[in-house]
């Protein structure tokens, strides 16, 4: 298997590049929720209805799922992150982790609704804060915004509180 890891600095200089591109280009910041958003109001309206979609608090930004730019990262990051789990050999199907079997057992179960509770409340959070990681983060930082600086020092703390609650010192990198 070829490394799996790219190098850090590489991967700064790419995000930094990919940013200009799409500030360029798209005339927008880096970002992912707009676009998850969009794909979740697109599987709620053959359940829902479009009236509901569109009157729903949530969706109000994002109504009327389109391939716009939001979309196209979305469904391009999706892309680019399978074509290099591809190349460097890493791709595996799984839902075990050594690391939750370690502390919470091997419920498979149980690790898929966490993960899906998880993904649910940092994305409520994200539509709250009005963008995400990669928007307050990175294009935020970019920016030089007072928000995104925030954003970032909250995130690694409370990633860093949350992972020492959960897991405790035994958790290796």
């Amino acid at each position: 298997m070829k490394n799996p890891r790219w190098n850090p600095y590489v991967v700064g200089v790419l995000i930094g590049l990919l940013s200009i591109v799409t500030f360029s280009v798209a005339n927008k910041p880096l970002g992912m929720s707009t676009g998850l958003a969009q794909a979740a109001g697109a599987c709620a309206m053959p359940i829902l209805g479009s009236d509901q979609v569109a009157a729903n608090t949530y969706w109000a930004k994002t109504a009327i799922p389109a391939w716009d730019y939001s979309t196209l990262f979305l469904v391009g990051t999706m892309a680019g992150a399978l074509l290099s789990a591809l190349l460097c050999g890493a791709f595996k199907v799984s839902s075990e982790s050594s690391v939750w079997i370690a502390s919470f057992g091997p419920s498979k179960a149980k690790r898929l609704v966490a993960a899906f509770l998880g993904g649910i409340i940092i994305m409520y959070g994200a539509r709250l804060a009005d963008g995400c990681t990669s928007g307050h983060g990175i294009s935020g930082c970019l920016q030089l915004a007072v928000s995104g600086w925030l954003f970032f020092i909250v995130m690694f703390a409370s990633g860093i509180l949350t992972a020492k609650l959960l897991y405790g010192r035994s958790v290796q990198a």
